[in-house]
């Protein structure tokens, strides 16, 4: 009796047909939901005597096959049919794809030169772009009326007490050197501000990675055997050259070349017939910077080493102009999608 039951819900199901949605959901609900009749019969399952379970189970699974298969039809032909009657259903979906945004190219080099360091132990500190005096000049042994203060054109924002847009990340250095005991190991990104006329080659904001380790100990060696990793890691180049500079806060002091080779035009054209690329400068901490940061000078040393990103993402995209990196190009910065 149950079993004929069943046959004539299937034959019901067969010959159901819906003219709206809403009677395929009543349908759905009838059959399938949690208390619709295909429940019911399993429930009632255990009561059937023995010999009747084997036709009694194939009988109810035929039964929700059909079911399930009607819905999904039913629903199929009912969107098609209203979307050729002009009803195009869920009139909020979105007209085209929302395309995926890629990450700027400055982002993409500098997370690689995070990384880079992350892995011999460097850590990630920021500071404020807005300045004092003493942050940016005067703890990094610039003194007022130093020479070397003209190196750089700064926008102030107050003077007496002068208030700047920091010139360079090395003003975090000396946040993290106040505020943290040695040993030190970390990296310094952040975009700096400089009076400079703005060209194909220079801008009036850029972005720099500084470098800073302290510790006992740490010698001009140590400089060189990190820099040597980063520059392998970085570019794939391992041979690097340091030639004598000047920096106030560090001393002795050196600018980094890697050598690039001579293998194509563009090779020549980047290192202008030398086969070596500048890319950054470097030295050991001065021990009135140290001193400016409470740190004991006669018992720790350290280096610093400062680069800037723009100049390497300029490098490795083979990127012409660095006016490009803020003009918002989308055409141009689609390019870096695959990164």
């Amino acid at each position: 009796m149950m079993i004929h039951n069943i046959k004539e819900h299937i034959a019901e199901v067969e010959a159901f047909s819906a003219k709206s949605l809403e009677e395929v959901e009543q349908f759905r609900i009838k059959y399938i939901g949690k208390k619709g009749l295909l429940n019911d019969f399993f429930a009632e399952f255990k009561n059937v005597p023995n010999d009747q379970k084997k036709e009694f189970g194939q009988t109810i699974n035929l039964l929700k096959t059909k079911a399930t298969e009607k819905v999904s039809s039913q629903k199929a032909l009912l969107s098609k049919r209203e979307e050729i009657n002009g009803n195009y259903g869920d009139l909020t979906r979105p007209g085209e794809p929302n395309e995926l945004g890629s990450r700027h190219p400055i982002s993409i080099v500098k997370n690689k030169i995070i990384d880079i360091f992350s892995r011999i132990g460097f850590n990630v500190s920021e500071g404020p772009e807005i300045e004092d005096d003493w942050h940016n000049f005067t703890a990094l042994n610039l003194p007022e009326y130093h020479p070397a203060r003209d190196m750089q054109d700064t926008f102030f924002i107050e003077k007496d007490p002068d208030v700047l847009l920091r010139t360079h990340t090395s003003s975090v250095q000396v946040r993290y050197m106040e505020n943290n005991k040695p040993p030190i190991r970390t990296i310094s990104p952040g975009r700096v501000y400089r009076n400079e006329a703005i060209s194909a080659r220079s801008h009036c904001f850029f972005h720099q990675v500084e470098g800073l380790y302290v510790d006992k100990g740490v010698s001009f060696a140590d400089l060189k055997q990190t820099l040597q990793y980063f520059t392998t890691e970085m570019f794939g180049k391992s041979k690097i050259r340091l030639r004598p500079s000047y920096f106030p806060f560090t001393e002795p002091s050196a600018e980094v070349d890697v050598y690039w080779g001579l293998e194509t035009e563009t090779d020549y054209k980047m290192t202008k017939g030398t086969g070596w690329l500048e890319i950054m400068g470097c030295g050991m901490v001065d021990p009135n910077v140290l001193k400016n940061c409470n740190i004991d000078p006669e018992i720790y040393s350290g280096f610093a080493f400062g680069m800037g990103i723009d100049r390497i993402a300029l490098l490795l995209h083979q990127i012409p102009d660095i006016r490009m990196f803020s003009e918002n190009d989308v055409r141009f910065l689609e390019q870096f999608k695959s990164q």
